[in-house]
C-alpha cells in the first residue's frame, strides 16, 4: 500500500475498522460465556434440565442451513468401515404435536443385507432464533421382522424426558448443548469443534463443513465426529473413540 496522508475518507474508515475489532472482541467475550454456560449444562447431566418451551415461538419448517429439513427430501447414506448398514433419512409431509409444538417427521430405517433392523421416526421443529430442537422419537429393532426392541424411544413431556437442541442458529467453536434429555434411555450431547472441515465422502468432495463431537454419558468410552454441510446436513458420521465406524452421505433425493 501507498503511504499518503490520512484524509476524512481514511480517517472514517479507521474509525469503522476499530468499531469492527470492538465488535469482534465482544463477540468472542459473549462466545466464551455461552459456552461456559452450555458446557456447564452439557457436562453436568445430574443437574436440573428444564428448558422453557414456548410454542409461539416454534415452527415445523425447519431451514437451518446445517440442519435442513424439506418434507419430501431423502438421504441415503453408506457405513463404509465397521458393518454395512444402509440407511435412509426422510422427511416426511406428516407432523406432530409435542408439548404443544407442531413438529415435522422424519423417518429413519437401517437395514442389513437388503432386511430393516431399525425404524424410527424422529420429532423436530424450529424456534425463532434458528436453533433446530430434537422433541423425541420412535425407534424400533427389528430382528425376523419381530420387533425385539424400543430402547431408545422417548417423547419431550413424557416421563420427566425434555427436548434438546440438535443444531444450534449460530454454531461457536467450543459451545456444548444438549440434544436430548430422557434420563437412562437418551442423553447425547454435542460440542461444536469445527467449522472449516473438508471430506471426500461417496456423495462427492465437500468443504467448509461444520464439525460437531457427540457423546453420552450412557457410553462413556464412546465418542463420534459427525460433519455437516450447508444445505444439505449430516455428511460424514465417524466414531474416533470406542470403535472405527464410518458412515458416508450417498445420494440426495429431492
Amino acid at each position: 500500500m501507498e503511504g499518503k496522508r490520512i484524509g476524512i475518507g481514511s480517517k472514517i474508515s479507521v474509525v469503522l475498522a476499530s468499531a469492527v475489532v470492538v465488535s469482534l472482541i465482544v463477540g468472542t467475550l459473549l462466545g466464551w460465556l455461552a459456552a461456559d454456560v452450555f458446557e456447564k449444562e452439557a457436562t453436568a447431566p445430574d443437574e436440573p434440565y428444564l428448558p422453557a418451551i414456548d410454542p409461539s415461538k416454534f415452527t415445523n419448517i425447519v431451514d437451518n442451513e446445517f440442519f435442513p429439513l424439506t418434507p419430501g427430501t431423502k438421504t441415503v447414506f453408506e457405513e463404509t468401515v465397521g458393518g454395512q448398514e444402509h440407511t435412509e433419512v426422510t422427511v416426511m409431509n406428516e407432523t406432530k404435536v409435542v408439548l404443544g409444538v407442531t413438529c415435522v417427521t422424519v423417518r429413519d430405517t437401517v437395514s442389513l443385507g437388503g432386511v430393516v433392523i431399525e425404524d424410527t421416526y424422529d420429532w423436530y421443529a424450529q424456534d425463532d432464533q434458528g436453533n433446530v430442537w430434537y422433541f423425541g422419537e420412535d425407534s424400533k429393532g427389528y430382528k425376523n421382522g419381530a420387533v425385539i426392541s424400543t430402547s431408545g424411544s422417548w417423547e419431550a413431556g413424557v416421563d420427566g424426558a425434555m427436548p434438546g437442541i440438535v443444531m444450534l442458529a449460530h454454531p461457536l467453536i467450543g459451545l456444548s448443548y444438549r440434544q436430548e434429555y430422557y434420563k437412562g434411555e437418551a442423553e447425547d450431547m454435542a460440542q461444536v469443534v469445527s467449522i472449516n472441515e473438508s471430506a471426500v465422502v461417496e456423495y462427492g468432495s465437500l468443504h467448509d463443513l461444520l464439525m460437531t463431537s457427540e457423546w453420552t454419558p450412557l457410553e462413556p468410552g464412546l465418542v463420534e465426529h459427525k460433519y455437516y454441510a450447508a444445505g444439505v446436513g449430516v455428511v460424514l458420521e465417524r466414531t474416533v473413540k470406542g470403535g472405527s465406524e464410518r458412515v458416508e452421505l450417498a445420494q440426495v433425493v429431492h
